[in-house]
């Protein structure tokens, strides 16, 4: 049961920073922000935040050193509402997945693409 509890604490505090960050940072920095994945060490010391700008528009590096700076903030926020014996550090991390997620999806458009073709150009072929 115990293994169970540091999923159950990210799965608040996913939902919990969403709307921290959403209605509480003033930083220009931090604009639209989708949190990925949040990841809670064993010990519950520990949030390893997984970030990516909405939409993949924005500058991701800057949003990530906004976060970072309102970080303390947002973890004095988090520990009045998650009640834990102690209140969990936060790291913001910067989620590159979604950006390689589109380029891979990009190349197999071009591969599926690129077959599509030569299928054409062999019935054409065979046609004749």
């Amino acid at each position: 049961m115990a293994g169970n509890r540091p999923q159950r604490i990210a799965e608040l505090v996913h939902a919990d920073l969403a709307k921290l960050i959403r209605n509480e940072v003033k930083d220009p920095r931090v604009g639209m922000v989708s949190i990925t994945h949040v990841k809670v060490t064993g010990d519950l010391r520990m949030a390893f935040v997984h970030v990516t700008p909405l939409g993949g528009l924005g500058d991701g590096q800057e949003m990530l050193e906004g976060l970072q700076a309102a970080a303390p903030y947002l973890r004095r926020l988090l520990g009045k509402t998650l009640r834990l014996r102690h209140t969990l550090a936060l790291e913001f991390r910067l989620d590159d997945g979604v950006d390689e997620a589109v380029r891979m999806t990009a190349m197999l458009n071009k591969m599926a693409d690129a077959r599509a073709d030569s299928d054409k150009e062999a019935s054409s072929e065979g046609e004749e």
